[in-house]
Order: structure tokens, then C-alpha cells, then sequence
């Protein structure tokens, strides 16, 4: 059990320097767009929290954070030193899917997902599928998760790809689909995990707090603001709540 364990971990190391290496190549794309004194809708010299960076800054960053975290554990508990001795720099297949499934999710939640897919939805998804794929280094939960992600980005892409179809809501309901069969697939199979439990909760409140702190805190724009949920929750706040306190 040891013995395996310390493999997880030699992979993990090379998972997160790979992953590392990808959220600084996005966070140095993302920088070319401007912070502040740039132009949106219309008006010139916005602010920096209505900066179109902020949203991708801070996915990247939080992708960035974790690849850290992950990186220091496989350091702590000896990863890194199973993946660089002699036996632990081989290129060996679990090695290879463990590095090319974590790939998958993430370009597709970056480049399919985001864009076209309500934030709640793509993010909760995106979350689900990395805890419960993941946690316990299980070959069938990896490629499961990665096949829910995958598929609904394939579904985004082909249904709406060009911008202006952005807006509407068939990839949605895909997206949300795939997650709700997900999680029941999850409370299943892993009915006596604490983290299985947990998991939901986190999937919802996370891109939740997030999304509507970014739109109603900050006042920026945020993905796909027409999609399914965001959509409602920007319509109750503006008719339903907002009118409470103004009174």
C-alpha cells in the first residue's frame, strides 16, 4: 500500500509541474488583456475589477494555487524523489493517463466549457469530476471523469460554437445533465467516502459564491452571462431583491 501510494505521489509530481506550467502559460496570455484604462461598453478608463482579465486571472490562478498545493504534498511525501530516481523517470502508461486525462479536462473546461456553458454548471462539473476522479488515484474514476468533461465540451463546441450562439442554453442542459449523472454515479459507487458526500456541496457553493461576488461585489463581466442559472440569478437580483433595499 505504501509502495503504491508513493507512486500517486511520483505522478502527482509530474501532474502538477505539468499543470504549473500550464496556468503560467494562460496567466501570461490572459495579462495581454488590460487591467485598467481599457475600453468596455463603450466607456473608456474602466476600473480594474471591471477588467474582462479578471475572470480568466483568477480561474488560472486557482488552478495555479492548486497545482502548487499538489506539488508540495508529492514533495513531502516523497514523490519527488520516486519520480527522479532512476526507477521513477520511466514513462509508464497509469503515468501517461494520470498526465493526459487532467489535460483533457482542463483545455476543455477552458476552451469549450467556459465560453459557451453556464459558470455554475461548467465549474460544478469541472470540481465534481476532479475530486471524485482523483482523490483515490482509481483508473475507472479518472477516465469516467474525464469522459463527463469531455463530452459535455464536445457537446458546447458543436452545438454553439460560433460566438453569437454563446447565449443559448442546449449545452447547458447537456453540461448540466452530464454533472447530475455524475454525482448520482458518485454517491453510488463511493456511498461510504466522506469526500463523496461533500463533493455536491462544494460543486454548487464554490462557483456560486464566486460568480455572483465577481457580478454583484465587483461589478465585472462575467462568462457567459446568458447562461442557464447566472441568467436567473442576475434576473431575481435586479427585479426581486435589489428593489427590497432600495425601498
Amino acid at each position: 500500500m505504501d509502495e503504491e501510494r508513493l507512486i500517486m505521489r511520483a505522478r502527482d509530481f509530474w501532474a502538477s509541474i505539468a499543470l504549473i506550467l500550464l496556468s503560467l502559460f494562460f496567466i501570461w496570455r490572459t495579462l495581454d488583456i488590460p487591467l485598467s484604462g481599457g475600453t468596455q461598453g463603450g466607456v473608456k478608463g474602466v476600473e480594474w475589477f471591471n477588467s474582462a482579465a479578471i475572470v480568466p486571472l483568477g480561474i488560472f490562478c486557482a488552478m495555479l494555487l492548486l497545482s502548487v498545493s499538489l506539488l508540495v504534498r508529492s514533495i513531502r511525501e516523497g514523490g519527488a524523489a520516486r519520480a527522479l530516481d532512476a526507477a521513477g523517470l520511466g514513462w509508464n502508461g497509469p503515468e501517461a493517463m494520470r498526465f493526459a486525462t487532467l489535460m483533457a479536462i482542463f483545455v476543455f473546461y477552458v476552451v469549450a466549457l467556459v465560453p459557451r456553458v453556464d459558470f455554475v454548471i461548467s465549474s460544478g462539473l469541472l470540481i465534481t469530476a476532479l475530486i471524485f476522479g482523483y482523490h483515490t488515484g482509481d483508473r475507472g474514476r479518472m477516465l469516467l471523469a474525464t469522459a463527463a468533461v469531455v463530452v459535455a465540451g464536445l457537446a458546447a463546441l458543436l452545438l454553439h460554437f460560433p460566438q453569437a450562439e454563446w447565449n443559448a442554453h442546449g449545452d447547458d442542459w447537456i453540461a448540466l445533465a452530464i454533472w447530475a449523472g455524475l454525482v448520482a454515479w458518485m454517491l453510488i459507487v463511493a456511498r461510504g467516502e466522506r469526500v463523496a458526500r461533500i463533493t455536491p456541496l462544494i460543486a454548487i457553493a464554490a462557483p456560486l459564491v464566486l460568480i455572483c461576488a465577481m457580478a454583484f461585489t465587483f461589478r465585472q463581466n462575467v462568462p457567459n452571462r446568458g447562461g442557464l442559472i447566472f441568467k436567473q440569478i442576475e434576473y431575481h437580483f435586479y427585479v426581486t431583491l435589489r428593489p427590497l433595499w432600495r425601498d
